[in-house]
């Protein structure tokens, strides 16, 4: 008992102690060591590397997860140490129930019939989204929030006590400066004239004492000194660490990045099929007509640029690859228009050509458009003034 109230003393003294010192310093009353410049730098650079890993990490899962009542409860199930119940993602949900909805409308009708084909189409996006969020916060969430729990919390601890040692060290040099400076006045030549001797044995006395007093200091500076080299030393080994931390979090980025471009891929295939079987559906139900004469879901962008065309989504190279070979080796400027069957389009998005053998557009402009025995069904000829090459329909309003 008597023990633990002496150690409760002691700590209390040097609380007191640093906090007189940390507060001398705020008001410029105390002189504070300061610390190389290659180590503040490397203060900075750890600092900016949490916030940013943060920031990070907080757009990502919202990007993985939008709904912030979801993202509480997956927090709270993380933090519980219990396992995070399956979520049906919104593709799936659409998917369930555009199903019910062609089973009670009728699974036998056009309508019923193209419910069914969505819905299985939402579906493996949703699965392909399942996968992708499954990949991404193994692969890059989880690396993000181990630096911040775990590197972060012992760069803190360790960065906290370089601050208290910094404290100790800067108190015993004060507590140093003032000891001298008391043995200076202490040890004045007294006046021998003085009458009363005792005044000479007092001075010598207490010069005495503050000689004690400044070896007491000397000696507890040399610890401070010694204490707060050691910490600064194991702190710094710990911030160049963080070289490796960004190593290794431009690995997980990479791995991101590649589970991104894997889940739009599927997305983009998964979504070409369910076109195409539209498109022959549609020929079906309403035969005479173009297929793709409505607007598509997701236009791409209007630009004029070849970056912002590239990015939009790539139905001409994609499906040029598709046309027959007796197509691919079609010399356009040999071929004449139909007697019958020319049709005039509205065209509704800017499109680069990729090649030669195709016409580029600009929106709104008015082009004549035909098809040809053979021809892709997502390709026709189109035509304006002495240019002639292919177009995607996609790109198209058919007018008359």
């Amino acid at each position: 008992m008597d023990f633990n109230m002496k150690k409760l003393a002691s700590d209390a003294g040097i609380f007191f102690t640093r906090a007189v010192q940390f507060t001398e310093e705020k008001f410029g009353q105390a002189e504070k060591t300061e610390l190389d410049a290659h180590f503040e730098n490397l203060l900075a650079r750890a600092d900016s590397t949490k916030n940013w890993t943060e920031k990070i990490l907080r757009q990502t899962e919202v990007l993985l997860q939008p709904n912030p009542s979801a993202r509480v409860e997956e927090f709270l199930y993380e933090k519980l140490d219990r396992k995070v119940p399956s979520r049906v993602t919104n593709g799936e949900l659409l998917a369930q129930y555009m199903a019910e909805a062609a089973s009670e409308l009728g699974p036998t009708t056009p309508y019923g019939k193209t419910l069914i084909k969505v819905a299985e189409a939402e579906k493996r996006l949703g699965a392909a989204e399942r996968d992708f969020i499954h990949t991404a916060s193994i692969n890059f969430l989880t690396p993000l929030r181990n630096f911040l729990e775990g590197d972060w919390k012992t760069i803190s601890k360790e960065r906290r006590l370089l601050q208290n040692r910094r404290l100790d060290l800067d108190a015993c040099k004060a507590r140093l400066k003032k000891a001298k400076a008391a043995e200076a006045k202490a040890t004045t030549v007294p006046d021998f004239q003085e009458t009363r001797p005792r005044n000479y044995i007092l001075s010598a006395s207490a010069s005495a004492l503050w000689n004690d007093e400044v070896d007491k200091a000397e000696q507890e500076l040399r610890v401070a000194q010694t204490e707060f080299d050691r910490q600064a030393e194991v702190t710094r080994l710990l911030l160049e660490g963080i070289s490796s931390t960004h190593v290794n979090h431009l690995r997980c980025l990479h791995e991101f990045v590649e589970s991104q471009t894997t889940y739009y891929a599927q997305c983009y295939r998964h979504m070409l099929d369910l076109q195409k079987q539209l498109g022959s559906s549609q020929g079906a139900i309403f035969p005479g007509t173009f297929v793709g004469t409505t607007e598509p879901a997701s236009p791409p962008l209007s630009s004029s640029s070849p970056t912002t065309a590239a990015a939009t989504m790539p139905v001409g190279p994609s499906v040029a690859g598709l046309a027959p070979p007796g197509e691919a080796a079609l010399c356009l400027e040999e071929v004449s228009p139909p007697a019958s069957g020319t049709r005039k389009a509205r065209v509704l998005y800017d499109y680069e050509a990729a090649d030669s053998s195709e016409l580029a557009l600009l929106a709104d402009e008015l082009i004549t458009v035909y098809s040809l025995p053979g021809m892709d069904p997502d390709w026709l000829i189109g035509e304006r003034g002495n240019k002639k090459g292919k177009v995607p329909v996609t790109y198209l309003e058919l007018l008359s």
